[in-house]
């Protein structure tokens, strides 16, 4: 298949014409498996909390919301976990002890920006009232790596269970096999 050429016209408008890039084209196939992984990791992998005995007292609302907010970080195009996921995350670790004043500042920054964002007009009030108007820059690098960290962690599991589900199917298919044909 050749690759076809383009030139570009001159029309007199002003703009500059677009520089030739020698960038080779993505593969079509591994482009839909992007696509198709992107959206399984949306949809069904795991919501990533902190480690503690207060693991299960996350939300069922916050842990309910997580899929959508993920899938809206995916139409921006951001490589990190939502603030839903951040908040599941960080709520089990409040549980436990205090927190030094930096993650308190981001947690309730976080709290009050998943407010806003799934509308519940409610808690709006009341989380301005306690959450920090801004982060400060080392606050907002802490809140990124958090969020790269668990967007990591999140991709991380659901290869292992693409993996382990695999090789489940590959040993049981057989085993069926032979018994649907013995008799």
């Amino acid at each position: 298949m050749e690759k076809p050429n383009f030139l570009q016209l001159d029309f007199g408008f002003g703009i500059e014409p677009i520089p030739k890039t020698d960038k080779k084209p993505v593969k079509e196939k591994q482009a839909r498996f992007d696509f198709a992984f992107e959206f399984m990791d949306c949809l069904t992998s795991p919501v990533i909390v902190f480690n503690s005995a207060w693991q299960s007292a996350v939300p069922k609302e916050v842990l309910k919301n997580v899929t959508l907010s993920r899938l809206f970080c995916s139409i921006k195009g951001k490589k990190m976990a939502s603030y839903a996921e951040v908040i599941a995350y960080i709520m089990p670790r409040t549980l436990e002890a205090p927190m030094p004043s930096e993650w308190v500042n981001i947690y309730t920054w976080v709290g009050l920006q998943y407010a806003k964002e799934c509308n519940n007009k409610n808690q709006i009030p009341a989380m301005e009232e306690i959450a920090p108007k801004n982060l400060s820059d080392y606050e907002h690098g802490l809140l990124n790596d958090l969020r790269r960290w668990i967007y990591d962690k999140r991709r991380k599991a659901l290869k292992e269970r693409l993996k382990d589900s695999s090789k489940s199917k590959s040993k049981v298919a057989p085993s069926r096999q032979n018994k649907l044909f013995q008799k």
